[in-house]
């Protein structure tokens, strides 16, 4: 017979009983002194964190990135150089929402990246769609607002999400994906992903070039009807944890391969869109892309809430080689994610095991709330120092002024690129992309939607959305509504 371990305080003490409390004899009051029964009741009411205000519900798995192509011509990264391999975490997810949400309902799918590399975590926080519904951080807080539930009824609305959709007309791109197939994957494993931003990589010799990246799936692109979708919601609301969790148990392994396009550094200047428009797609006839390396997921957490619910993923995770862009939402969520991991799970959060880095840390953030790992006294905690502290590297400099130093540049992509609009890649992707049988499904889609807006005004206004994408669509919109 294996040994049964005693059951301890947290602290290590053993403990007598785990069915009874003391009391003042059998059936007299319970004592406050039962400091294990107090231990046990208040340690159960604070043992979640507050859940993300988006992406709240998902899962994950650890894996490998294996380099199998040659960049080393566009960025220096350690994480992308030919031949290298890196543990990595990947996270998937709905964004709307909350913690106890079916997998299954219309919306776009996070997928975050974590490569713990030899030079520092490089974290990379995209969808499963190569846009947004919006261009500037400022209109955020907004768009989600529109998207969860209503502040009287708790309910959410069509209404809401489509006067702020009608009202904010670069959302079609976006909105065109997630009322088509895509909008419904069948599982994580059956989706692509994407960066969606536009990345900055500079090479060895200092130069730069402007990326995105794309991660396409080895199992296939798959997706449910809208039917097979809501049957699942009521009788398997945790689906795609559970395909994800069952597959690499089994040992059948996801892959995806990851490729970048390139654009050169002058390019971005005066291309045909603006290249750091969260909202638009480069077109592959433009810039090809080139293979990187494969992504296996190959090991399930020990234990979701540890290395998943306290994952934290933040776009300012950047390593030598990578860098950010003028891209206006990537520029807001440099600031956003990392302070929403500060507020969610805490100042140190970049010290729990699935956050910590693989490489040294040198860091002169001191303190604060749950803190343990520490350097030696003699380390000055101050910089600058002349005891041997960690010294900033002014070779860096060079890599961090970057963009930020071209006015030019800046300047050109804040003009209007030539065909800049809100309309036309959401009708590209409808009449060229979509087939007859996905234009039929995508039109009962948007009916449906549309259909449940209650407010008159709202709903000619999303007439008048699919009219602007395509005019032979709003016809057969107005049409089905019987408007």
């Amino acid at each position: 017979m294996s040994h049964v371990p005693a059951t301890t305080t947290n602290a290590g003490a053993p403990v007598a009983s785990d069915d009874h409390a003391l009391s003042v004899g059998t059936d007299g009051p319970i004592v406050l002194h039962d400091h294990y029964l107090v231990e046990k009741l208040a340690q159960f009411n604070r043992e979640r964190v507050p859940e993300r205000v988006v992406h709240a519900k998902g899962g994950g798995a650890f894996g490998t990135f294996r380099v199998t192509g040659d960049v080393s011509a566009y960025t220096r990264a350690a994480v992308f150089q030919p031949g290298v391999e890196t543990e990595m975490l990947a996270r998937f997810s709905s964004v709307a929402g909350e913690h106890g949400s079916p997998d299954t309902w219309r919306d776009p799918r996070g997928f975050a990246l974590k490569f713990y590399t030899s030079e520092g975590n490089y974290d990379l926080v995209g969808n499963n769609t190569p846009v947004f519904f919006i261009r500037d951080g400022i209109k955020f807080p907004d768009f989600i607002r529109s998207q969860k539930r209503l502040p009287g009824s708790h309910l959410r609305d069509n209404d809401m999400q489509w006067d702020f959709w009608s009202l904010s007309p670069e959302s079609a791109h976006q909105v065109t994906w997630l009322m088509g197939d895509r909008g419904l994957p069948s599982s994580w494993r059956h989706m692509d992903g994407f960066g969606s931003h536009t990345y900055q990589w500079i090479n060895a010799a200092g130069e730069r070039f402007w990326v995105k990246y794309h991660f396409k799936t080895h199992q296939g692109i798959e997706t449910l009807t809208a039917e097979q979708a809501q049957q699942l919601a009521g009788s398997d609301a945790d689906v795609h944890i559970r395909d994800l969790f069952e597959h690499i148990e089994a040992g059948d392994f996801p892959r995806w391969t990851l490729s970048v396009q390139v654009m050169p550094y002058a390019d971005a200047a005066d291309y045909r869109f603006n290249p750091f428009d969260l909202t638009k797609v480069w077109p592959h006839a433009d810039y090809p892309l080139v293979e990187v390396g494969v992504m296996e997921l190959n090991r399930n957490p020990e234990n979701y809430f540890a290395q998943i619910e306290q994952a934290t993923f933040a776009p300012s995770n950047f390593v030598p080689g990578i860098a950010t862009s003028p891209d206006k939402m990537l520029l807001a969520r440099i600031f956003s994610y990392a302070d929403a991991h500060r507020y969610r799970v805490g100042t140190n959060h970049a010290q729990l095991p699935v956050n910590a880095p693989r490489s040294q840390t040198h860091s002169y953030s001191k303190d604060g709330a749950a803190r343990y790992a520490f350097a030696a006294a003699d380390v000055p905690v101050y910089t600058p120092n002349s005891r041997g502290g960690a010294q900033a590297d002014p070779s860096r400099a060079a890599e961090s002024a970057g963009w930020e130093s071209d006015g030019a540049l800046v300047r050109a992509a804040a003009a209007l690129h030539p065909e800049d609009d809100d309309w036309g890649q959401a009708g590209t992707l409808y009449r060229d992309v979509f087939d007859d049988a996905a234009r039929a499904r995508f039109l009962e889609t948007i009916t449906g939607h549309v259909g449940a807006v209650r407010a008159d005004d709202i709903r000619e206004r999303a007439i008048g959305y699919w009219t602007h994408v395509d005019v032979d669509l709003g016809a057969k919109l107005r049409a089905a509504l019987g408007a």
